[in-house]
């Protein structure tokens, strides 16, 4: 048997795997993944092809392709922007999803099911480094508690359905991603992708100087989204247990060390401003990863590869 991490797998190279999202952040990373194992019957479709929110047509899609592995990587999601000023998209959709998804893989033989959630499901005060048993002891963050609510019912759901029918879901909650595939829009990206896209248009332009907001104290981590997709084949491998598991890298950064991080990954020679009129928002967020550490998996990507890696891809398919 491989030890972890290695570019082999015990899983049969010729099951059927049902990607739902494989256009996303995550999905993508996860086919890639899957393909550079040497995995050729991937189940793929776009919304087009195929609205998860359709209960008829997720049924009657398991119905002919019956699946023998599920990746739940598809999901309605957005800033603190998009959440505030659509609730209900943002609950109704995912809870829609999820449900049909997992209620129809379970009804038509699917032998085990990986959900992928988030660390927003965690309350707003959690302790840090935030630990699995967390979870439903205080109050959500308020900004994106509708998306938050979702992801913690399909962690539920996979345990529910464990219970009651002895079957194989399992849930894994990764901390703030980013890699190819990323939304680097102006308005409503998420810190990581946003410097990236403001130092790139700063170099561009030949601006002299660029502002972020705050002091740059607030402590965060990032996992490059091909390590989660590493692990997400792990524990579809290794793991059966009833409780979801974090996926962090547990390294943590400044904003400040990553703002200067971009700035020397992108090659931007203009000042670096900092705003401190403006909010920080949380002091400190990190995943507790140790459960994932015992089962054997570590991340291999380190924060300053990623972001030359990110770089790349977002140079060459982000249009200008």
């Amino acid at each position: 048997m491989e030890g972890p991490n290695s570019d082999s797998s015990t899983l049969d190279k010729s099951a059927k795997i049902f990607v739902a999202g494989h256009r996303g952040l995550v999905g993508s990373a996860v086919v890639r993944r899957l393909h550079h194992l040497g995995f050729t019957n991937l189940l793929l479709r776009s919304h087009s092809d195929l609205d998860l929110t359709h209960q008829s047509a997720v049924d009657a899609f398991f119905a002919s392709e019956k699946p023998q592995f599920v990746i739940l990587a598809a999901a309605k999601v957005g800033g603190i922007h998009a959440n505030a000023t659509f609730p209900a998209d943002f609950i109704s959709v995912n809870l829609q999803i999820q449900t049909n998804v997992i209620d129809s893989a379970h009804r038509h033989g699917v032998a085990k099911l990986l959900f992928l959630g988030s660390s927003c499901i965690y309350p707003k005060f959690a302790p840090q480094p935030i630990p699995e048993s967390a979870l439903l002891t205080g109050p959500l963050e308020p900004t994106n508690e509708w998306y938050a609510v979702a992801k913690i019912a399909g962690i539920k759901m996979c345990q529910a359905y464990r219970i009651q029918y002895g079957w194989d879901a399992i849930s894994a909650m990764p901390t703030n991603l980013y890699g190819p595939n990323d939304n680097f829009h102006p308005e409503n990206s998420h810190v990581l992708p946003a410097l990236v896209r403001r130092f790139h248009e700063a170099k561009v332009s030949g601006a002299k100087e660029v502002v972020v907001w705050g002091t740059g104290s607030p402590l965060r981590e990032f996992l490059h989204v091909d390590d989660l997709a590493d692990a997400v084949v792990f524990l579809l491998e290794r793991y059966s247990g009833f409780v979801h598991v974090n996926v962090g890298s547990g390294k943590e950064v400044t904003v400040k060390e990553l703002a200067e991080l971009v700035k020397e990954v992108v090659g931007f020679e203009g000042d670096l401003i900092w705003d401190t009129s403006k909010p920080d928002g949380t002091p400190r967020k990190l995943m507790d990863s140790s459960m994932l550490a015992g089962l054997g998996w570590f991340p291999k990507i380190s924060l300053r590869d990623g972001l030359v890696d990110t770089y790349k891809w977002y140079v060459e398919n982000v249009k200008q």
